[in-house]
């Protein structure tokens, strides 16, 4: 064999074993991916059960006033979304909890509105990538117990807990995240009496109850398979996430404000949790968190579950109290 011929043999036999590490089914499901492009471990992303667009996004979703809404519960929970100019819209999460993705476009900016039961994260992106709109749907995959998305224009595989790309051409980007808050449908409406609501989906669904009855309660996140968090902190306890600090529920339920690093947490109660009873608006009470700055800017935020801050932002910082 020549030395050219044993060479190529080498890179051969180097290369298969990262080929093998790519399910067929991945290929199969997604043939525009790069999968040779990556920040992470592929074998720390697994399925969730169903496959490509398995939970369908949502892509042209439709509205009608707030004040023509009469099948949402006081309590239950929504994602408000508010712009300066714009109407205020609400996106109830009783329609994010099967659906899980929204692709929207407000005041001619495309928003990625997201919600992952699994880990209690709900963020709005800008959908833009270099200016050009793109499209999110969901994966099926998970990785730390949180949702895969991918993008409909190159197939890359997005992080919804971080918003970066972590498989394929967009990998190291990272979306852009907007200030978007979750609240009762009560306080939306109070504060937004001319607002506007996503409308019903045409999918035949279960609406308005929760598929994940007591998770919120459970000792173990659904396929999580990292370590818990420090400071004895419950896995499936909320956190408020403001980029790479934490502050936990519990500290703010007590406290109900908190003023640091630049920031000012509030806490109201009044909102149901959405992963407590299965009829979502009889969930147990968690409150609604408003997350600002000193001058009273809305900040983007997240509210995850401390086993996804742990596992999703290794180097955080958590916030407890002296």
């Amino acid at each position: 064999m020549t030395r050219l011929a044993s060479l190529i043999v080498s890179i051969v036999l180097l290369v298969a074993p990262a080929m093998a590490q790519v399910p067929a089914q991945w290929r199969a499901e997604f043939p525009k991916t790069d999968f040779d492009t990556a920040s992470v471990d592929l074998s720390e992303i697994m399925s969730g059960g169903p496959p490509r667009d398995g939970i369908p996004a949502i892509w042209e979703p439709a509205f009608i006033d707030a004040a023509d809404e009469t099948r949402i519960p006081d309590r239950e929970p929504v994602m408000t979304y508010e712009v300066e100019g714009e109407v205020a819209r609400a996106y109830p999460i009783r329609y994010l909890m099967w659906h899980e993705i929204v692709n929207d476009v407000v005041g001619g900016a495309p928003i990625a509105v997201t919600f992952c039961p699994l880990c209690n994260s709900a963020m709005i992106f800008d959908a833009r990538i270099d200016g050009e709109r793109h499209t999110f749907g969901v994966s099926g995959k998970l990785r730390h117990s949180d949702m895969v998305m991918y993008d409909r224009e190159t197939e890359s595989w997005w992080q919804q807990a971080t918003g970066e790309g972590i498989v394929g051409q967009h990998t190291g980007r990272v979306l852009t995240m907007l200030p978007g808050w979750m609240e009762s449908w009560d306080e939306f409406i109070t504060r937004n009496p001319d607002g506007l609501v996503m409308d019903e989906p045409e999918w035949r669904r279960a609406y308005g109850s929760n598929p994940y009855v007591g998770y919120d309660t459970s000792t173990r996140p659904f396929l999580y398979q990292g370590e818990d968090p420090p400071h004895g902190i419950s896995p499936l306890a909320r956190v408020v996430r403001v980029e790479n600090r934490a502050w936990t529920f519990e500290r703010l339920r007590a406290e109900e404000e908190i003023r640091e690093a630049g920031v000012v947490l509030s806490w109201t109660p009044g909102q149901a949790s959405a992963l407590d009873s299965r009829n979502i608006a009889q969930g147990r009470e968690v409150g609604t968190v408003r997350v600002r700055d000193e001058q009273g800017r809305d900040l983007p935020h997240d509210i995850p579950f401390a086993f996804a801050f742990h596992a999703l932002f290794p180097g955080g910082e958590w916030m407890l109290a002296d």
